[in-house]
């Protein structure tokens, strides 16, 4: 029981923060109706500027300053790319894929084969909850993510960029006519996304995680089966589709030894897997809006 439960809060603890980088997913595609698949790689810019940083101006300065440089690369790339192009949504996505490669290629470059520390200040300390112990920065996560998640919705709900950002992700074109500016909406919402995953970047990188490679951005993509799963035009989805996913994988790994027989990794897969389960009996996802065709 004790196993079960200390799986079970390090799911939740990561879930929380596979739901930050599933939001990013969802309110860009919200705001623009593009797939970002570049979003692996926003989180690799924001971490990566915080492991550089974090000695020369210390570790909170450097995760604002990595917030700051992973929105500034996502702000630039919807209004040097994005913005300009005319193609359509599903080519946008595969631009972004570029986009994805040409980012991916450079920070890999930089990183090469070390493994980048963060400067965190919880180091690996570890919390006892009576039996059961968890890495106090699984804790900090789950608080951090509670909050921006939180905060976003909050402002998402009140707020009158919420507004135009609900009212764009509605019908983008009744939006338009009703004067809120379509373009300044997606580029706060990038700007946003790659903040949210420069945090997400940090917490994925800190114990029990030796530190940040050049793999780290990989995991954003366990996310993607996040957004997907709850709904790619639902932010209330996000978080639900986060938090399924980390506990999923969670136990799926811990609980390896006793399902042998489908082979190893299967924490790996299990989210994708979970994925296309739902997506055939809900293509829309969880909260998901369903698309009525006429007939």
């Amino acid at each position: 029981m004790t196993h079960f439960a200390e799986l079970l809060l390090n799911g939740i603890s990561m879930g929380s923060v596979y739901a930050l980088i599933a939001l990013g997913f969802v309110i860009i595609f919200k705001a623009s109706e593009v797939v970002n698949f570049a979003h692996a790689s926003l989180l690799l810019v924001g971490g990566f500027l915080i492991a550089e940083l974090h000695d020369d101006i210390g570790f909170w300065p450097a995760v604002l300053a990595g917030a700051a440089g992973a929105a500034l690369t996502a702000a630039f790339v919807e209004f040097a790319i994005i913005r300009r192009s005319r193609a359509h949504h599903s080519v946008l996505a595969i631009v972004t894929i570029g986009i994805d490669i040409i980012l991916a290629t450079e920070l890999t470059r930089r990183i090469g084969t070390q493994v980048m520390a963060m400067g965190d200040p919880w180091g690996d300390s570890v919390v006892h909850l009576g039996p059961v112990s968890i890495a106090e920065t699984r804790i900090v996560a789950l608080i951090v993510a509670a909050c921006l998640i939180g905060t976003f919705l909050l402002a998402f709900k009140y707020t009158g960029w919420g507004v135009a950002m609900r009212a764009a992700a509605e019908d983008h074109e009744t939006a338009a006519l009703m004067g809120v500016r379509l373009s300044r909406v997606s580029l706060s919402a990038w700007a946003v996304a790659g903040a949210l995953a420069a945090v997400a970047a940090l917490f994925l990188a800190v114990f029990p995680t030796p530190g940040l490679d050049r793999t780290t951005g990989l995991i954003a993509l366990k996310a993607f089966p996040a957004a997907i799963l709850g709904g790619l035009d639902s932010t209330t989805g996000a978080l639900v589709g986060g938090l399924v996913i980390g506990v999923t994988e969670a136990l799926m790994s811990g609980y390896q030894g006793e399902m042998a027989f489908l082979g190893r990794g299967i924490g790996d897969v299990a989210p994708f897997l979970v994925m296309i389960i739902v997506l055939l009996i809900r293509p829309a996802g969880l909260f998901g809006t369903r698309e009525l065709t006429r007939v």
